[in-house]
């Protein structure tokens, strides 16, 4: 039995491992092509590092895009805030006081998770144009935090009803009120989820597509999805410049998510089995 559980384990660990380098090569070739010109991408033979490697692409992608890059900055940032304001206290309703439209609450939540983002993106078009929301940062901002609230209000709802509500009476008894209670003990107590929904929503903001695309018509400012989209069109010919500008796009996502590992573990578990 000892051999077999050995034998799993070591099999487990090689289907694991297979699985990480086929999805983590793409990300890799992306860096790797961004050090390299486009007569070297084009070439026929193929080559898994750089030959020479070069910062040519860099160097052109912070003179030219750098404006993109903190358009998108703005956004995420934008969206985490406005994504936390309103999915940590409502959670916090939902998980402390019954109503009884909680059910229909949170089934409609799961409803707005189900719908497809290009539905919701075209709705609010045509809300955005009589509000004069159209082309504008806030107009972004919350159409993003529209499609990050209903996961954030979810996973929050689930990590506070685990929540020992022993450490909430105590805090009554001593006198604190409901917002000195919320505030001195519920968010501290759910740190992982309050990181993990700040992750996941920053992510939202930098990485739309569809939302910008459909709200920014003619906008005075590009987030970097549809910069490298129209990056790549007009300059087709400069394949190593739009890799550099996928690798930017990619980093700071990746940043986050690397650093913040263990307290999304934390969050989602428990989140998967809270109801």
């Amino acid at each position: 039995m000892t051999r077999q559980r050995r034998f799993t384990a070591v099999l487990a660990a090689v289907g694991a491992l297979v699985a990480l380098v086929v999805l983590l090569y793409p990300i890799y070739a992306v860096i790797a092509a961004s050090f390299e010109t486009t007569g070297q991408l084009v070439a026929s033979h193929y080559s898994f590092f750089p030959p020479s490697p070069t910062l040519v692409n860099y160097r052109t992608i912070i003179a030219t895009q750098a404006g993109h890059i903190g358009s998108t900055l703005i956004i995420a940032v934008g969206t985490t805030i406005l994504t936390l304001a309103v999915s940590v206290p409502a959670a916090h309703a939902l998980a402390r006081y019954h109503f009884r439209v909680t059910a229909v609450i949170v089934g409609l939540l799961l409803v707005a998770q189900i719908l497809p983002q290009i539905v919701i993106a075209n709705s609010l078009f045509l809300v955005y144009h009589k509000l004069h929301l159209l082309n504008s940062y806030p107009g972004l901002i919350l159409a993003d935090a529209s499609y990050a609230v209903p996961f954030g209000i979810l996973v929050m709802r689930a990590f506070m009803l685990g929540l020992p509500a022993d450490v909430l009476q105590a805090a009554r008894v001593d006198g604190a009120n409901e917002w000195q209670a919320f505030l001195r003990i519920v968010l501290p107590m759910s740190r992982a989820a309050v990181i993990t929904i700040a992750v996941f929503s920053f992510v939202m903001g930098w990485g739309d597509f569809i939302f910008a695309v459909t709200l920014l018509s003619g906008s005075t400012f590009t987030p970097i999805t549809i910069s490298m989209f129209s990056y790549i069109g007009e300059f087709s010919q400069n394949l190593g410049a739009a890799m550099a500008l996928s690798v930017f796009a990619i980093l700071p996502a990746a940043m986050m998510l690397i650093a913040a590992q263990r307290y999304i573990a934390a969050g989602l578990t428990v989140g998967s089995v809270k109801g």
